[in-house]
């Protein structure tokens, strides 16, 4: 059964990292090499987490680059549902030989 509304993986990041080591979203993208306003689009939801980032996000706090990008590729499957009625495509058959 899918589900119904993930957590985006920013938030994920921040629930899990950030408030824990009691660092600030400055700090972090300080450590991960980023923008602040980069690592704050994410952390709010606003941007999707990048490979590269999940990356640095391994690297420097430990979460697994690909337990990252599950959480937004679930996150992003889950939106996509939302606009499936709005995306006019017809299914694709085969002629018979």
């Amino acid at each position: 059964m899918p589900m119904k509304s993930p957590s985006h993986p920013g938030e994920v990041f921040y629930r899990g990292v950030l408030e824990p080591l009691d660092i600030s979203v400055a700090e972090a993208a300080r450590v991960l090499g980023v923008r602040r306003a980069t690592l704050s689009a994410v952390v709010n939801g606003r941007a999707a987490l990048s490979p590269d980032l999940a990356l640095r996000i391994e690297k420097a706090f430990g979460p697994k680059v690909d337990l990252m990008l599950r959480i937004q590729a679930a996150y992003d499957a889950v939106a996509v549902r939302k606009l499936a009625a709005r995306i006019k495509v017809k299914r694709y058959v085969t002629k018979a030989a």
